[in-house]
């Protein structure tokens, strides 16, 4: 695989300007009628339910080698692809698609800061209609343990753990257990609660915060780059946008738990605290 094209991060001047790049494969994942109504030009829309696998009560699981082959063919995908993925509602679904990207070995990926927001509202072009990419040949092939893949058993065996954190995503409300969207309410114990949009910067179209706040939110609650960190949230949805977050901020040990609290909530064998 080629060597990254832009940085992990990347702002919509940075895109504008590698917008004829064909090593780039932009991918929105908004809402089928958003996407079409304007799209940033040349982008290719995926739909996000595609890069979950629901086994009830778990519904974000990691769907198989096959399912994942086909998703990235049908996005015109390669190996040789640098992927920029963005959405309109926070990122949280192009996140998604960027820690399955990881969980593939494919580090050739960009998260646009903002997403749609920023580059519709700070006036960057747009196009209707659909784009339809040329079938992709990409066959996934997926490590025994995917080091950017946490699952229950790895949970489990590691709570005990001071180098593992884990980091839940959810409101403060579902951590609590007032919210209860599982058989159970309450959180994985030892878990520290960051909601996802807190990383959000509403000044700004919706950028991430500034890496200096990002860290202090990060730091206030114990978590530190010399850890490895495991998010998670309900379905591994708003966790991937912490994912990416941590990546950002150059922790090299992260996982995202995709089973995530539809799992670990219903499962009446996993301990929880409230």
């Amino acid at each position: 695989m080629n060597q990254p094209a832009l940085p992990l991060l990347v702002e919509p001047e940075q895109l504008r300007e590698r917008l004829d790049d064909p090593r780039l494969r932009i991918v929105d994942l908004s809402d089928a009628a958003a996407y079409s109504q304007r799209h940033i030009p040349g982008a290719v829309h995926l739909t996000y339910a595609w890069l979950v696998r629901k086994t009830p009560p778990a519904l974000g699981l990691l769907p198989d080698e096959q399912a994942l082959s086909a998703v990235f063919a049908e996005i015109g995908l390669t190996p040789e692809h640098h992927v920029v993925a963005y959405d309109n509602e926070g990122n949280g679904r192009a996140s998604r698609l960027l820690w399955t990207l990881d969980v593939c070995g494919h580090r050739a990926w960009s998260l646009l800061n903002g997403g749609s927001h920023a580059w519709f509202n700070e006036g960057h072009p747009g196009e209707t209609g659909m784009n339809t990419p040329e079938p992709g040949h990409y066959p996934v092939s997926l490590p025994a343990e995917p080091p950017a893949l946490a699952d229950r058993d790895w949970l489990m065996r590691h709570l005990d753990d001071p180098g593992v954190a884990v980091l839940d995503a959810r409101s403060p409300a579902e951590f609590d257990g007032i919210d209860v969207r599982a058989a159970r309410g309450g959180h994985i114990p030892g878990a520290v609660n960051l909601e996802w949009t807190r990383v959000l910067d509403r000044e700004r179209n919706l950028r991430l915060l500034p890496d200096g706040q990002l860290q202090a939110l990060l730091s206030e609650r114990g978590i530190h780059p010399d850890q490895e960190v495991v998010t998670h949230c309900q379905t591994h949805h708003r966790s991937a946008l912490s994912y990416v977050v941590l990546r950002y901020l150059g922790y090299d040990r992260v996982r995202g738990y995709a089973g995530s609290w539809s799992e670990w909530g219903n499962d009446p064998q996993t301990p929880v605290e409230a």
